[in-house]
């Protein structure tokens, strides 16, 4: 089917209890691409780390669309999510990406990939696929036979939420180097003050007493 016959474009993050059921569930998807069902743009499938890392286990990539902005969406996503931005908004200290686009409201804003990172749980068999869809009613279905709860976010909101997640790690990087280099600078600054009132010390013991009248 035509892939302008499909009314939405989403980022699916379907969770499981069993690792055989997360990779059956993308052979699945791969059929369900291959019935004309869905167009499946990319998947992949990850688990979560002690460390609140994300890592993938298997995945797959419509080649058409690798190496695009639309199709390398699951791939920015996963980067994102393993990284130290997805471990923060992924563990237990719940830090929204909301934060990042609307500074002046400080409640719950709602995230995409807030969600799909807490839906990836520690330990736990994960599926995360990029799909053109005119129904959700047979992805639903199969996951659902498998023992999968899906969890669907629009891409194109994904893709602004990677975007501007990725340009946050840009700026947290560059503020960390400013600092680093002010620490650095400072601290050489006091070792030579501290050397030169050392050395004033050392000159002003040896300095000769003033005659008297």
């Amino acid at each position: 089917m035509p892939e302008d016959a499909f009314a939405r474009e989403s980022v699916l993050a379907v969770s499981f209890l069993e690792h055989s059921s997360a990779y059956e569930a993308l052979s699945r998807l791969k059929e369900l691409d291959g019935q004309g069902e869905v167009t499946l743009r990319g998947a992949a499938v990850v688990v979560r780390q002690e460390d609140g890392k994300i890592v993938t286990k298997e995945h797959i990539a419509d080649e058409s669309w690798e190496d695009t902005a639309a199709g390398g969406v699951l791939g920015l996503l996963v980067g994102v999510l393993g990284g130290p931005f997805g471990v923060l908004i992924g563990g237990a200290t719940g830090v929204l990406v909301g934060s990042l686009f609307d500074e002046d409201d400080d409640d719950a804003t709602e995230s995409a990939l807030t969600d799909i990172s807490k839906s990836v749980r520690v330990g736990l068999p994960g599926l995360l696929a990029d799909v053109l869809e005119n129904s959700t009613v047979a992805i639903d279905a199969a996951m659902a036979n498998l023992g999968g709860m899906v969890l669907r976010r629009s891409a194109v909101d994904v893709r602004a939420e990677v975007a501007a997640a990725e340009e946050a790690q840009r700026e947290a990087k560059k503020k960390a180097r400013k600092e680093l280099r002010e620490a650095r600078k400072k601290k050489q600054k006091d070792e030579v003050d501290a050397k030169l009132d050392a050395l004033k010390s050392k000159l002003g013991r040896h300095k000769e007493p003033a005659a008297t009248s």
